[in-house]
């Protein structure tokens, strides 16, 4: 193999999520400059036989690329040889194309950017490294049953009038198929497109430009804690509360996966019945993330749409550590890491919130929240609030649910901090004359609450 076919420009990866946004706003006094988000949106396509083996055979080159591309990698790194990055491995890619003509089958810009991907892997990986995460791998080898995605980035590919074409030199059998009408993107300017293939079933991930108002701060503030049981636990300007409680489809689901497992894993493996059950095992892995991410979607519409407070304060979550607390329990732990991966990321959903807020010119701010659930928010006493216990007990006479404490004290940092003094003192009157008022009870349709099942907040005893 051509020696470095493969210095790292920060490039973003690939936007598979159907909701993933960037974003940037400028302000000035006189006219507000708002930088265009992206969007993706992932739709299903049916390619004939012909153009399965074609995409088949991209995918296959992509690959090759890729694990060649970690192997000088890796390579370089045992020998001590520096230089050996994605600036080098891209130059050298004519040289390669020259010495293999196969690889002239794929747009110049899909290599380009399966070399980006593998970049950006390495700085995932040495980001969890820095950030005190020893168990990050490094990235992986890709096996060759695996579709490697083939990603379009600004050229290679032309949307018209509800049909998609890519560029190709493999053989004369086009790459061109339909998008329904239900998604138009003849008025977005199309960024990108990559397509994907899960359990035999292809896919194209669009993303577009869109236009985002610019957010306006209308005095009114709602903080979120999010956590496993609870995934919001929210508290607003006025002092009210909203509680939302989680949709747990992975109790439904991991039973059955973990019995279909059981059954596979006492096959022969790759035999025709090792295959078969491996299959309903993705099956139903695909399910529960499919209802997961649907709750996901549809509980942050409902959350940003019907609040009047066009600041949302969200506390900066590191999921990975949660389990790993050093007050939690051995034997607590994996229970807690298995709930964490099957709420679908908390991060995820603040992305959602964090996307569907700027589409409707509000803002989602996310705001340290060390030790909210430990400070008690009439006095700021500190607590030692071991996971299991659910509610803080403070010898001022506060007594409140530990989600509803840590929002509450989410809120009162952040708007003193940022000078909201107006919003501040506001803020703790509301509290205070909620907390006479009798407590309401949640409604129970959909987990999601409504305006009548916001809560009082806690009271003081004695």
């Amino acid at each position: 193999m051509v020696r470095g076919i493969f210095t790292f420009t920060r490039v973003s990866p690939p936007l598979n999520s159907s909701s993933e946004i960037t974003t940037w706003g400028i302000s000035t006094s006189k006219r507000v400059y708002v930088k265009p988000m992206k969007l993706t949106q992932k739709i299903r396509i049916f390619p004939t036989p012909e153009q399965e083996i074609v995409l088949w055979k991209l995918s296959e080159k992509c690959r090759l690329i890729y694990n060649f591309a970690l192997a000088e990698r890796k390579n370089a790194y045992k020998n001590g040889i520096k230089g050996v990055n994605y600036r080098t491995q891209q130059n050298d890619l004519p040289r390669l194309k020259e010495q293999f003509p196969e690889y002239k089958w794929v747009y110049s810009k899909v290599l380009q950017f399966t070399l980006r991907l593998l970049a950006a892997d390495y700085e995932s990986f040495f980001a969890l490294r820095k950030n005190g995460h020893p168990d990050a791998r490094p990235p992986r080898f890709k096996g060759k049953h695996y579709f490697t995605t083939i990603i379009y980035n600004q050229s290679g590919f032309k949307y018209k009038h509800g049909k998609v074409m890519f560029s190709h030199k493999y053989n004369v059998v086009p790459l061109k198929f339909n998008i329904p009408d239900k998604f138009s993107f003849d008025d977005k300017k199309v960024k990108q497109i990559a397509i994907s293939a899960q359990r035999k079933r292809y896919f194209v991930t669009i993303t577009y430009e869109l236009e985002e108002s610019p957010d306006v701060d209308n005095g009114l503030y709602q903080a979120i804690d999010l956590g496993i049981t609870n995934i919001v636990t929210a508290v607003n300007s006025q002092g009210k509360f909203l509680v939302v409680n989680n949709q747990r489809p992975d109790t439904y689901w991991n039973p059955k996966i973990a019995e279909v497992q059981a059954r596979r894993d006492r096959c022969k493996k790759f035999s025709n019945r090792w295959k078969q059950l491996n299959n309903i095992k993705r099956k139903y892995e695909q399910k529960l993330d499919n209802q997961i991410k649907d709750f996901q979607h549809k509980l942050s519409k409902k959350l940003v749409e019907n609040t009047r407070a066009n600041t949302l304060v969200v506390g900066e979550l590191e999921v990975k550590k949660m389990a790993q607390s050093k007050t939690v329990p051995q034997s607590m732990r994996q229970g807690l890491n298995s709930a964490t991966e099957s709420t679908g990321t908390l991060g995820r959903f603040v992305q959602f919130l964090t996307y569907k807020s700027k589409r409707i010119g509000k803002r989602l701010i996310e705001f340290d929240e060390r030790n909210t659930s430990r400070e008690c928010h009439v006095c700021g006493k500190l607590h030692p609030m071991p996971i299991w216990q659910r509610v803080m007990s403070c010898e001022c006479g506060n007594v409140i649910a530990r989600d509803k404490n840590s929002c509450v004290v989410l809120m009162k940092r952040y708007l003193s901090q940022n000078a909201k003094w107006t919003g501040y003192r506001a803020f703790l009157d509301n509290l205070r004359h909620t907390a006479k008022g009798k407590t309401k009870v949640p409604s129970p349709s959909y987990g999601y609450g409504s305006e009548d099942s916001q809560e009082a907040p806690s009271v003081r005893v004695g």
